[in-house]
């Protein structure tokens, strides 16, 4: 089952996103109250952020966390999957491709284009995005934070 996060999925959110980000997925590891304000933000219905809870016969089994964008280059509103996380022992089953299929039917006359990032070791899962159509972009990505949002030292 696939459905919305709730303020009932709290704790299992706060659980599993740190799992994510202590995984080999991601690069880095990110401050504890960054968790929280995405929670908030979630719950608060921002137009910026959703969430999505992936269930098994009612045990809480992975989430998704997306967030939408506006590209002049795309033509209208952008997707970006942001986080995909399934626990563990739920991997290799289907649950991301059937994810993202339900996010194509879900999103098709909202967005222009779905967006993701995948660390490059992941092969399982540039595997399956590249096999749902997925297209490598030729480009590098860069960001900058604003000195108020800098790390103190």
């Amino acid at each position: 089952m696939i459905r919305k996060i709730g303020l009932q999925d709290r704790d299992a959110y706060l659980a599993m996103s740190k799992a994510f980000y202590r995984s080999d997925a991601v690069l880095h590891t990110i401050p504890e109250e960054h968790f929280q304000t995405t929670f908030k933000h979630i719950i608060a219905d921002s137009p910026y952020v959703e969430g999505y809870i992936f269930e098994d016969a009612g045990k809480t089994i992975g989430y998704v966390l997306l967030s939408f964008t506006y590209s002049n280059e795309a033509g209208g509103l952008v997707l970006l999957i942001e986080e995909v996380y399934i626990l563990p022992e739920f991997q290799g089953q289907g649950l991301g491709a059937e994810f993202l299929t339900f996010l194509e039917s879900t999103y098709h006359d909202k967005v222009v284009l779905m967006r993701l990032e995948v660390e490059k070791s992941n092969k399982t899962a540039l595997h399956l995005y590249q096999k749902l159509g997925f297209t490598k972009v030729a480009y590098l990505q860069l960001y900058k934070k604003p000195k108020s949002h800098r790390q103190k030292r």
